[in-house]
């Protein structure tokens, strides 16, 4: 069984790896106390806080390939080395070693294309990720070159990514940002100000409603969950939120089964060509319906 390679993040062992790898935690801890994980060449314990920049070499004893699926995803701009993609929602991003199908990934592996290698054998192609529950665009990797060049760009900031959140209750401000670090506790993300990862995002209302608002969501670092939990942080969890404390009888009245989170804008500078990338989403059925049906009339909003 071959080690595979990763470049260590700031964080946890066990947690950063889980990321890395998009293997369960557990699975990941397992492979510590068994002595498959070594962090520059060294066995350390899972709770070993990296600084970043380590040769994290993990053993995770992955079966068979991937599967191709069939269904595929809408392609909204590509060149020979980045695309980007309409993620739809209910679709998991990537497989884990123990849930190896009906991921975007495995769509993605239908459609005959290069995926870069550079995540590893379970994320081929995948730069960053939606949660399951999430619409909308997403950047997606098809050599090494460009998947490193652009996450480096990520972890810098310079990727603009914009959401549109439908929330329950009356925010207060016009323009605000949420300051407020991320950890995990047990299988949810939380507050954490002792041992979580610095998180911020920025919010603008878009639109009021009697008992909603329709927020424009900025995330300026990219932790799991992130606009979801600062959202439900500050009162104001995302309407068809289930986790997050977002469902009741004014998500089901407007249809909603999953959160009012999709991803409508993505804008960078192509790291290889310079060209500058700024491409648009529109809302999907099922959000847009919502948004009419709270207006009680037959417009429609488009970011």
């Amino acid at each position: 069984m071959e080690a595979e390679v990763y470049v260590g993040e700031a964080g946890r062992l066990d947690a950063v790896l889980a990321r890395l790898t998009g293997a369960a935690r557990a699975d990941i801890q397992r492979a510590i106390v068994a002595g498959d994980v070594t962090v520059d060449g060294a066995a350390k314990q899972k709770s070993f806080q990296l600084a970043g920049g380590e040769r994290l070499e993990v053993r995770l004893g992955h079966s068979e390939a991937l599967q191709p699926e069939p269904g595929g995803v809408p392609i909204r701009w590509r060149d020979p080395d980045l695309m980007v993609i309409s993620k739809p929602a209910g679709l998991v991003t990537h497989p884990t070693e123990n849930h190896r199908t009906g991921t975007l990934v495995n769509r993605l592996l239908a459609m005959d294309l290069p995926l870069s290698t550079v995540g590893g054998p379970l994320r081929p192609g995948i730069v960053h990720r939606l949660d399951a529950g999430t619409s909308g665009l997403m950047l997606v990797a098809l050599t090494d070159r460009a998947h490193e060049t652009i996450q480096e760009m990520m972890r810098s900031h310079l990727v603009g990514r914009r959401y549109l959140a439908l929330v329950r209750g009356h925010v207060e401000n016009e323009q605000f940002a949420v300051d407020a670090p991320l950890g995990r506790k047990a299988d949810r993300v939380v507050i954490d100000h002792t041992e979580g990862r610095d998180a911020e995002t920025a919010f603008e209302v878009r639109e009021r409603f009697d008992n909603a608002t329709l927020l424009d969501a900025t995330p300026r670092t990219g932790r799991t969950h992130q606009i979801r939990v600062h959202l439900r942080a500050i009162g104001h969890p995302i309407l068809g939120d289930r986790a997050y404390g977002g469902m009741g009888d004014d998500a089901k009245r407007l249809g909603l089964t999953r959160p009012f989170l999709h991803s409508w804008q993505l804008k960078f500078t192509h790291p290889l060509t310079g060209e500058l990338i700024e491409l648009e989403e529109p809302l999907p059925d099922d959000l847009a319906a919502a948004l009419v049906a709270l207006r009680g009339d037959a417009r429609d909003l488009q970011p």
